[in-house]
């Protein structure tokens, strides 16, 4: 008998988190479900402490070579077998009525899609809030795709709803030959969610936080860099010319192309003042002065002190 969800969870030198991820799903009550490690060739005890786990309901996938999150992923929703997939992270976990609460939800609304709240947790001060305020997705009973797009502008969206991890109607990311951009290591979970969203899925929002995003000593956290925002930029393309768009979607997509230009302005100008050239650090605020807004941030403030040959001759 098919389960009623699949979880895939990718996994790269987890071994001091993958259980915890592993017990919360199957913590999970009123859904049946199976469990897709896909061990990212760890150099660790990954894959042996989630095949340590006696459930048959846990399924561990090794890979010879490392993917990353997206091709690793891609390998899960390969093998999975459920009505429903979902994602998590190996360092994530999840509230125990979380699957059945949105499959419920997706259910009832006839949805392809179900997106919830996420709880942060900062176990170095044993802190927890939740991303997202409860009345603001309470005012997106379905989240369109302009509004998800707007939502993931760089640097300037408020609340980015690319952070949340959907549950999935699985024929339907079959029937569309919807997968993770393996090109991506940051924004892949942006460019899944907005591809099955141009491809007519519905999204249902539950305003409750049931995935548990954990940020602990030692975390690793992805660093924004040049690269990244050349392949976000590319991926961008290739999605805006794959799909059809309304009106209101193709301002959305330039608003979102503005802010991943003025990204990757802000980041040449950040790496030629780290290296003293002062000279090219205008030019490329030349070419892109709104970039220059984005020096009010943290890493501008840490920067200041390498800023006063530009300012000065922006000035001037």
């Amino acid at each position: 008998m098919k389960p009623d969800v699949s979880i895939v969870i990718a996994a790269f030198n987890a071994e001091d988190t993958i259980a915890s991820a592993i017990t919360s799903v199957l913590d999970q009550h009123g859904v049946s479900f199976e469990v897709l490690v896909v061990d990212d060739a760890s150099k660790d005890q990954t894959a042996e402490i989630a095949r340590s786990f006696q459930s048959d309901s846990v399924k561990v996938i090794p890979l010879t070579e490392n993917l990353g999150p997206g091709g690793a992923r891609n390998c899960g929703l390969a093998k999975a077998s459920g009505r429903w997939v979902a994602v998590l992270d190996a360092d994530d976990t999840m509230r125990p009525d979380r699957l059945a609460r949105m499959i419920d939800r997706a259910e009832a609304a006839k949805a392809q899609i179900v997106v919830d709240n996420l709880m942060v947790v900062r176990e170095t001060v044993g802190s927890s809030r939740e991303m997202f305020p409860q009345s603001l997705l309470a005012g997106y009973p379905e989240m369109r795709l302009a509004d998800f797009i707007r939502s993931n502008l760089l640097f300037k969206s408020t609340f980015n709803f690319g952070y949340m991890k959907p549950v999935f109607d699985r024929a339907f990311l079959k029937r569309h030959g919807l997968q993770y951009d393996t090109t991506l290591r940051i924004g892949e979970d942006y460019l899944f969610l907005a591809s099955a969203l141009a491809a007519g899925a519905r999204c249902a929002v539950d305003p409750s936080a049931g995935y548990v995003y954990h940020i602990r000593q030692g975390s690793i956290s992805r660093v924004l860099e040049q690269g990244h925002v050349e392949a976000m930029r590319a991926a961008d393309t290739a999605f805006e010319a794959a799909y059809d768009f309304t009106s209101e979607e193709r301002r959305a997509l330039i608003e979102r192309r503005r802010s991943l230009d003025e990204a990757a302005s802000f980041l040449s100008i950040v790496e030629h003042l780290k290296g003293r050239r002062f000279l090219k650090a205008l030019a490329a605020a030349c070419r892109e002065p709104a970039a220059l807004r984005h020096m009010k941030m943290p890493i501008g403030a840490r920067l200041r002190r390498f800023a006063g040959p530009l300012i000065a001759l922006k000035a001037n």
